[in-house]
This record gives C-alpha cells, structure tokens and sequence, in this order.
C-alpha cells in the first residue's frame, strides 16, 4: 500500500500488497466522484431551503460551494486555503462554521484534500473529526477513505476494522464490496488470509453483481486466500 508500509511487509507478502494499492488506486476516484457528486447535491439543496430561514448557514453553504470548485478541478491547496479572493478554504469554513452541516462536509472535504495529497496525519485529523450521518454514501465514503488513511500510516488493524465498518454502514454494491475487499487484502498482507477469505467470500454472496466486481476478479481472490 503506502512506501511507508511496504518496509515492514515480508518478502512472500509484497506482490499482494503491490496489488491492494493498484486496487485502491483503481477504485479510489470513482469513490471521491460519488461523494463530490452527492455533497455538492446536497449543499444546493441545503442553500435553496436554508436561504430565508438561517443567513449564517446560508453563508456557510456558499463558502463551502466557492472551496468545492477548486476541489472537483484538484487544485487541493486552493480548496483547503482560499485564494485569497472570493475563496476563504476548507479550513476557514471549518473553524467559522464548524457546527452547521456546511462546515461538517468541509471537514471531509478537507480530510479528502490531504489524502490526495498524502498528507497522512493531516488527512487522519480532519477525518477522525467528521460526524458520520444515517446515510448510505457519505459517511462510508468518509470512513473508507479513513481506512485507507490508517493503512498508509501503518496502522493495519484499525484500517481494517474502519473499512469493515464502512462497508456495513454502506451497505449498498456500489462502496461494500471495494471495502471489503481492500480490508481483505490488507488481511492477506498481514498473514491472515483465512480472515482474509471470509471477506472475499462474503462479497461473492452478496455483492456478485454489483459493477465494482466481476465474477473473474473475485474468484481470484478467494483462490489466492485458500491456498
């Protein structure tokens, strides 16, 4: 997975490592589009409904809207910052408007930010802080992506049980089976490759004809985990 990780890997278990971060590569921008895709949803309605009611909320909203742009185009320093223009960052709207859902997401935003960017503690920080909601796409979204956070920084089991966790609170084919097996494969380079089966075996039963897997794919991977 991350350089950071892969120094402490044994030998026979960096071929499967290797493999985890091709597979998070692979998967990781569809996961980020999701959630811009959902968030900026959200953000319009929330503005549209809050305008009259709640003017701070609604200048909340609008701030969070200027750093999503710079967000979605990848200009992360910018998102996270300002440019010192109509955009006062991520950062800014979560320390005046920590306590709206405007500056709830920004919190994400920003954890997203600084994955991108491998900015590990960073990333942890901002993500640890987010407040998961009851739905079925942003908070496994954001607790996928803390997951990951904890794998690149060598913290495997909490990785693990964070991507377990996200997987059943989403619930859904689209985000479950990339979790899942993520998790499995952190598994596998652990050692723990029975755990590791269960996983890949619970995707198989479940999760067979969602887009994010394919028969192939997760036959092979039960395959290398039984041997």
């Amino acid at each position: 997975m991350a350089k950071k990780q892969q120094k402490n890997v044994a030998p026979e278990n960096i071929e499967s490592v290797s493999k985890t971060q091709a597979f998070i590569d692979k998967y990781t921008k569809v996961i980020v589009i999701t959630v811009v895709a959902i968030i900026v949803l959200a953000a319009l309605i929330l503005s549209y409904v809050q305008f009259i009611r709640n003017p701070r909320i609604q200048k909340a909203n609008e701030a969070l809207a200027k750093c999503e742009t710079y967000f979605q185009a990848d200009n992360y320093d910018k998102a996270l910052n300002g440019d010192g223009q109509g955009c006062i960052g991520l950062l800014k709207v979560i320390d005046e408007f920590g306590s709206t859902k405007a500056g709830n997401l920004a919190k994400l935003y920003a954890g997203q930010c600084y994955a991108q960017t491998e900015k590990w503690e960073e990333a942890k920080k901002q993500l640890e802080s987010f407040s998961l909601q009851d739905d079925a796409i942003i908070s496994p979204a954001a607790l996928g992506t803390l997951g990951n956070v904890y794998a690149n920084l060598g913290d495997n089991d909490k990785a693990v049980a964070t991507l377990k966790k996200a997987a059943n609170l989403a619930d859904n084919g689209s985000l479950s089976p990339v979790f899942l097996m993520q998790a499995g494969e952190l598994l596998e380079s652990m050692g723990k490759a029975d755990e590791a089966l269960k996983l890949y075996q619970e995707v198989k039963e479940k999760y067979t004809n969602s887009m994010a897997v394919q028969q192939q794919e997760i036959d092979k991977y039960i395959e290398r985990a039984s041997k």
